[in-house]
């Protein structure tokens, strides 16, 4: 396996950027979820989770963020661009299937939750400092789509993992292995789902050890710049990749949260292997 794509967000939920390289430590990839936008009259943090008030924030720049009164002004709320969390810093995350049954407009039920329950403590990440998912859970989710494709963007990942087929020199030391929960070997669809509780390394130095499949919420559905919306791009893992989660209980899922055990610098196409089980 290989790194396909790099990734960072500089704003929580704004645009991302891809990079070439990265160094990565605790704290996820350089520069990633450095910023966050806070909601005056509520103290939370703005989250595309709740499109009825934040899918704006998906037509922005995160590298170019506007400044506080220009972004208030186009979304409509007083905001400000904040780059350390608020004492008990929570955001809402509207449920997901009603958005899907009424829409981005609608009122509907919504959690609060707090950032980073494994992450450092002063960081914007919803839970863990690094989401990868893997080329043949795009891949999967496309076929099951009437489009036919997925964009990996919709998912916001940090690392697109490149996935081979067993016997392709996935795990160290030249072994290989087949099967898992949810996907099947390392080269079927929802790969991942099987590396949870494992290790990666990535490159030269880097470790990271998986630790949850990640549960989608409303955002893959929405608009990203220039794409248009994809209610499938969260149908299809509710029909097709429903997980457990921790001690939550099943949900749609596609991809994975990692937490950085070994820090080093990745790149575009370093290798990526499962260490092996003890």
């Amino acid at each position: 396996m290989r790194i396909r794509t790099i990734f960072r967000y500089p704003v929580k939920s704004m645009l991302g950027e891809e990079v070439a390289e990265s160094g990565l430590s605790t704290r996820g990839l350089d520069g990633d979820r450095a910023r966050a936008v806070l909601d005056v009259a509520t103290g939370l943090i703005a989250s595309a989770k709740n499109p009825r008030l934040w899918r704006g924030l998906l037509a922005v720049e995160g590298a170019a963020a506007p400044g506080d009164e220009e972004l208030s002004a186009l979304l409509g709320r007083e905001v400000r661009l904040v780059d350390v969390p608020p004492g008990d810093a929570r955001l809402e995350r509207s449920v997901p299937e009603e958005v899907l049954d009424r829409g981005v407009e609608a009122e509907v039920p919504a959690t609060l939750s707090s950032l980073g329950g494994a992450a450092p403590e002063g960081t914007f990440f919803d839970f863990a400092p690094i989401h990868l998912v893997t080329t043949s859970t795009l891949a999967a989710i496309g076929a099951l789509s009437p489009r036919g494709v997925v964009e990996a963007v919709r998912y916001r990942p940090n690392l697109v993992i490149e996935t081979g087929g067993p016997g392709e020199g996935d795990l160290e030391d030249g072994f290989a292995e087949a099967g898992g929960r949810g996907g099947g070997g390392l080269g079927g669809g929802f790969a991942e789902n099987a590396w949870v509780g494992r290790e990666l390394r990535v490159g030269e130095d880097a470790v990271l050890e998986v630790i949850a499949p990640s549960p989608r919420c409303a955002v893959p559905t929405l608009e990203h710049g220039g794409l248009g919306r994809d209610p499938e791009a969260l149908r299809v893992p509710a029909r097709h990749n429903r997980v457990p989660v921790l001690d939550l209980g099943p949900h749609p899922c596609a991809g994975v949260y990692a937490r950085v055990v070994s820090q080093g610098r990745i790149r575009r196409g370093d290798r990526v292997r499962l260490v092996p089980s003890p």
